[in-house]
This record gives C-alpha cells, sequence and structure tokens, in this order.
C-alpha cells in the first residue's frame, strides 16, 4: 500500500536569486518617435525581492547609435554595470537604459520604463520622452505585465457599503470583485450606487498594464468636515474608476473602487 499523500502550502516564488524565462513576443521601445529596442529574443527577469518583472534584451537588438555613456547616473545599483542615455537629435532620456552585472545576464540591456522623464543635472523640470511599448502590436503600459500574474472581474452580489465618519458614500448588492494576484480583494461599485457629491475629481491620473488608465477622487471638504480618517488628513485621492478598461476587465467600466485605509469599505453576503 502506497504511503498516504500530504497536502503543503504552495511555496512563494520569492529567491534571493535572479529568476528570468523566455518571452516569444516581439517587444518595442520608442523615445522621441525613434525605435530604441525591437527583439523577439527578450527574456522576463524577476529581481529579488521586487515584485514587477523587467525585460533584458541581446545587444544586438538595441540601437547601439542612439545610446551614450549616461552623463547623469543618478542611480546606484549593484546590480547595474552601466547606464546609458538615450539621444535623439537635440533630445536627450538620461539613464533609461542599463547593463547588467548579473552573471547569465550580463550581456543584456534593459530599460526603465516610464520614469517621467528624469531631469537634466541640475535641471528642475521633467521631460517628456515620449515613451512608448509594444507587445506585438498592443501598446503596454506602466511596467511589462508578468504571465504569473493574473486579474479576475468578477460580478457579485455581496453587499459592499462605503462610510467615512457617519456619512454612507457608496452602498450597492451588484459589486464587481477584482480578484489580483499579491493584492487584496478589491470592491468595484456602480456609478449608480456611489454618492458623488461627496467626493471631488483629483487631477490625478495613474496607469496599470492590467487594467488601464484610473482617474481618482477626494473626499469633498463638505463630507470630511475636518475631521481625521485613519491619522490621514486630508483624505486624498482615495477612490478610484477605470473608464475605459483594457480588454478582459470590461466589468469594472465606469465602477468606483474604495481605499479601505481611507473609508471603512465593510462587506457581507
Amino acid at each position: 500500500m502506497s504511503a498516504r499523500k500530504i497536502a503543503a502550502p504552495r511555496p512563494t516564488l520569492e529567491s534571493d536569486d535572479y529568476l528570468y524565462e523566455p518571452c516569444e513576443r516581439r517587444i518595442r521601445g520608442k523615445w522621441f518617435g525613434r525605435t530604441v529596442v525591437d527583439s523577439t529574443r527578450a527574456v522576463l527577469v524577476w529581481a529579488p525581492g521586487k515584485p514587477v518583472p523587467f525585460y533584458a534584451f541581446p545587444r544586438d537588438d538595441v540601437r547601439f547609435d542612439l545610446l551614450s555613456a549616461s552623463l547623469s547616473p543618478s542611480r546606484s545599483r549593484p546590480d547595474v554595470w552601466q547606464w546609458y542615455d538615450i539621444v535623439v537629435d537635440d533630445r536627450r532620456a538620461y539613464s533609461p537604459v542599463f547593463q547588467l552585472d548579473i552573471d547569465g545576464l550580463d550581456d543584456r540591456l534593459a530599460f526603465a520604463w516610464f520614469r517621467q522623464g528624469e531631469p537634466e543635472p541640475g535641471d528642475t523640470v521633467h521631460i517628456d520622452e515620449d515613451e512608448h511599448w509594444f507587445e506585438e502590436e498592443a501598446e503596454v503600459f506602466t511596467h511589462p505585465r508578468d504571465p504569473h500574474h493574473r486579474v479576475d472581474a468578477l460580478p457579485s452580489s455581496r453587499h459592499v457599503r462605503v462610510t467615512v465618519g457617519d456619512s454612507v458614500v457608496a452602498e450597492t448588492r451588484t459589486p464587481v470583485l477584482v480578484f489580483e494576484t499579491g493584492l487584496p480583494t478589491r470592491y468595484y461599485i456602480p456609478p449608480a450606487d456611489v454618492d458623488f457629491s461627496q467626493l471631488e475629481e483629483s487631477v490625478l491620473r495613474t496607469g496599470c498594464p492590467y487594467k488601464g488608465t484610473a482617474r481618482y477622487w477626494s473626499f469633498s471638504a463638505q463630507s470630511f468636515s475636518g475631521q481625521s480618517f485613519s491619522g490621514q488628513q486630508p483624505a486624498e485621492n482615495v477612490a478610484w474608476s477605470y473608464e475605459e478598461p483594457l480588454a478582459g476587465m470590461e466589468p469594472i467600466a465606469g465602477h468606483v473602487c474604495f481605499y479601505d485605509d481611507a473609508a471603512d469599505v465593510s462587506v457581507s453576503e
């Protein structure tokens, strides 16, 4: 008779090593209207302690004629041997390209995605680097997508209630629940069930490679009334929404989600 099998919790992928795997997608990166890297031989790399992977490319797939040894190597990283600027005509992006100093990857170049433009030394004005990334012909934002990262948006009948102090900001029985690898469950509430009179739209916009571009709201002065929630004052950018989410995330279109450290989000069956 064979030994009885034992169930054990699934181990995490955490490692002190740099982990990588081949990627068969065509990856392209553009700055200032010029293609700087175009490759079907990239590898995805997970650095120790970092939740987001990055692409590393063979040197032959990178336009070295558009690179120059960095004038402003502002980052200090033990895993980087050399930083490069991207130079297109009279425009320069400072230190977005780096050569790794890691055994097994030191023949490749990697890119720091969407840094919002680092200024020239001594300059405080950020530069618009006109940066774009593509996987095949699909544009990708914020950072590379992780093939082991899953995001599911599921319609639900749970009762979700959002309060700030004694004030109900949102309440619904038709939320959409978003389950995302490594993150807490998020509860997206239909706009008809949100009291927007207690919110003020913010100028903040953020991007997610899985969901799209988010707009934000803060609690209005009327609803906030000088109170302090979770030790934060004022309560800014506490709710967000994706008006035009990416493919696969259509159920959350226009729905509003709240940070549970800025509001009381209660969930029941």
